[in-house]
């Protein structure tokens, strides 16, 4: 019996903020069915996984998931690809941004046309606020000094 050989076409872009990273992998539908079938599940156009699970599970709010759903619906790509994403590290809204980097980042690699209308709506860039470091002789905040004796 011959072993099969899965080719499944998709781009892929990582997006970041703060602590989060975001791969975001946007998966072209082929088959008759119109899923893209991985590992462990399936996805079906239009359909948007994170850590494989519905992205409406994860961030459950509405604003976040227009938030996540504006760069696509700016290009008309809602309904194009089955989207995979896999976010590590940060809290939620720093998980957040970097899904919305990282979805932008690869719409530009589908269509270079993109790169316009995202940079104008402030998608593209990165936002590199990060936490500062804690400094030796603080007493255990960045920048916090210690008290001096008065007497």
């Amino acid at each position: 019996m011959k072993k099969e050989k899965r080719e499944i076409k998709y781009y892929e872009a990582v997006g970041r903020r703060k602590e989060a990273t975001a791969r975001v992998r946007f998966y072209i539908v082929t088959n008759e069915k119109g899923k893209v079938n991985l590992k462990d599940l399936e996805i079906g156009k239009g359909e948007i996984y994170i850590n494989s699970q519905p992205f409406e599970k994860i961030f459950p709010h509405k604003d976040q998931q227009l938030r996540i759903l504006y760069p696509l619906s700016i290009t008309n790509q809602k309904e194009r690809f089955a989207i995979s994403i896999l976010v590590k590290g940060g809290g939620k809204e720093s998980q957040l941004g970097a899904i919305v980097h990282g979805i932008s980042r690869a719409l530009v690699l589908v269509d270079g046309s993109f790169r316009e209308i995202l940079r104008k709506n402030g998608l593209l860039t990165r936002d590199p606020r990060e936490k500062e470091r804690r400094k030796v002789g603080t007493g255990g905040k960045a920048r916090r000094k210690k008290q001096s004796p008065k007497r």
